[in-house]
């Protein structure tokens, strides 16, 4: 057996954690943009800062057009993150952060499923038990938050939305890993931002409506912070295995907690903590019993 040196993936490790500690400084500030002019505004705008910083950049750095089995990648994904993307955030106005951060965690559980509808994949019995306590973990989170006070059509509709999104981003993982084998970090924020870009604002006819100006230093940090988180995990994920990333995943609940209870005064409950912990076991148990060689993708919103 070949032992991977531990020089060998520190730097990939750290990486993916300075990755998910900025991706949950852009959440909150995504949060307080999106509650103030709307998530459509805020997202149309967060990819207009993002493809304005990336593009002339990559550009600069000697960026070549893609090959077209590349191109056709990113316009994938692209359409797959505006509209992940877009729930995620709209849920994420609608919930408290430590649980929008915990459900999302359902995604790889939900990817196992998808491989097997996709790829013909056999879905073994290690699996099942891991799904069904992630489902256990969103069942918690689910029934703590309908049983707080009085409960609204709003937070059942947030929840829901983050779980739709968490589906969306089950497929997400497969493209990242691919984007990730073949195009350079820079070149995948580019193309990924300005895509976003050009899909959301198809819809600015119909739904753009004036804004607060104010809010544009908030989202021109959150495109910032989101392209260099975006690098940084593309970098890691690029050099090593996802299943040695996967546990640096979980720390964004506590970075969640954090920006959650310091900024928005969100308390972390009893019911969020015990479903964290039943996904985030599913979550471990499915990666254990993958083959070697075989990636178990992360579940952060990565790219958003």
């Amino acid at each position: 057996m070949t032992v991977r040196p531990a020089s060998s993936t520190l730097l990939p490790l750290g990486a993916a954690a300075l990755g998910i500690a900025t991706f949950a400084v852009m959440d909150g500030l995504m949060k307080s943009a999106g509650t103030a002019i709307g998530v459509y505004q805020a997202m149309l705008i967060r990819s207009a800062f993002g493809a304005v910083f990336t593009m002339p950049l990559w550009r600069l750095r000697g960026g070549k057009w893609p090959a077209r089995a590349i191109l056709k990648l990113h316009i994938r994904r692209a359409f797959v993150s505006a509209a992940m993307a877009t729930l995620f955030f709209w849920g994420l106005v609608r919930t408290p952060m430590a649980e929008a951060i915990a459900l999302s965690f359902i995604a790889p559980l939900i990817a196992l499923y998808l491989a097997a509808a996709v790829l013909g994949e056999r879905i073994e019995r290690g699996a099942i038990l891991a799904s069904l306590l992630g489902l256990a973990g969103v069942v918690v989170i689910a029934i703590a938050r309908a049983g707080a006070g009085q409960p609204t059509p709003d937070a059942a509709w947030g929840i829901a939305a983050v779980l739709a999104s968490a589906l969306l981003y089950a497929y997400n993982l497969i493209l990242q890993r691919q984007q990730a084998q073949l195009a350079v970090p820079l070149e995948i924020a580019a193309f990924q931002n300005t895509l976003v870009f050009l899909i959301m604002a198809c819809f600015a006819p119909f739904l753009a409506q004036p804004i607060d100006l104010g809010t544009l230093p908030l989202l021109a940090g959150a495109a910032a912070i989101a392209v260099v988180s975006l690098m940084l995990l593309s970098w890691g994920y690029a050099r090593a295995e996802t299943q040695v990333l996967l546990p640096v995943e979980y720390t964004a609940f506590v970075w969640a907690a954090l920006i959650g209870w310091y900024w928005f005064g969100e308390a972390v409950t009893a019911a969020t903590f015990a479903g964290t912990v039943l996904i985030v076991a599913g979550c471990l148990l499915a990666a254990r019993r993958r083959p070697a060689g075989q990636p178990v993708d992360h579940a952060e919103q990565t790219a958003l």
